[in-house]
């Protein structure tokens, strides 16, 4: 009996004796592609960049609380100062802008030696490659931040890394993640993104990917989900513990 214009069994050509085969998923198909961020999930960056920008705009004479650059890191700089700038109601010139995310760059880069990987984090992406799963990095970063940055992670040379000099729009566009998926061979709706701010699961959401938030980037639980976390767990390790809740059998 045939149901709707699909059949799950195909006839066989009559050499074949009229049998029906059944074509086996490729296993790579049954794991899903996870595209995932850097800064605050994979690494603990997320205050020495805050501490960076404060010192950075402070020599430009702009002083905000910690806070409120805090609320918007995970923003590429080009998108974020702007953004914040006029919050103040102040005006500034794409040459002052450049000029105080080159100051800040200098000023984290003395800061890289004292990040920590987030816990867990090297363990999942190890075992993310023994169970064969195709995945991806993609951050706003620039390129010698993030290979900085991904220092003692032993990544494979296969496994894709966007920055944001690979993108025309940083985060919360979710153009990094899309190139991500891209690289991979995979469809971006198919992907899972994992981050630690609302505008990587505000990209997730953009690009019809299901989104999973990490606490360990300092935002609380209830602001990923609203986000659209489809779950929220404290860190890269937590979310290990919890992996099949994913989809994704790690033994």
């Amino acid at each position: 009996m045939q149901h709707g214009g699909h059949n799950t069994f195909r006839a066989g050509s009559q050499g074949n004796g009229g049998i029906r085969v059944v074509p086996k998923p490729a296993a790579a198909q049954s794991i899903p592609p996870l595209l995932l961020d850097l800064d605050g999930t994979l690494v603990d960056s997320v205050y020495e960049h805050v501490m960076a920008w404060r010192e950075a705009l402070e020599e430009s004479e702009i002083r905000l609380p910690n806070w409120k650059i805090h609320r918007r890191i995970g923003m590429s700089g080009k998108l974020f100062l702007p953004t914040l700038l006029r919050e103040l109601g102040q005006k500034t010139t794409k040459a002052e802008i450049q000029s105080i995310e080159k100051i800040r760059a200098g000023i984290f880069r003395k800061k890289i030696p004292e990040i920590r990987m987030q816990p867990g984090a090297k363990d999942l992406l190890q075992v993310f490659d023994k169970i064969g799963a195709p995945w991806a990095i993609a951050t706003s970063g620039e390129r010698w931040q993030v290979d900085q940055l991904l220092k003692g992670f032993d990544i494979p040379a296969q496994v894709p890394v966007i920055t944001g000099e690979d993108v025309a729009i940083a985060k919360p566009a979710p153009d990094a993640f899309v190139t991500a998926a891209q690289r991979l061979g995979v469809s971006p709706s198919d992907s899972i993104v994992i981050g630690d701010s609302p505008w990587d699961l505000l990209a997730a959401q953009r690009m019809k990917a299901l989104g999973v938030g990490l606490l360990c980037g300092g935002y609380a639980e209830s602001e990923l989900e609203r986000a659209g976390a489809y779950r929220v767990y404290e860190d890269p390790g937590d979310l290990l513990k919890h992996i099949e809740e994913l989809g994704i059998q790690a033994e």
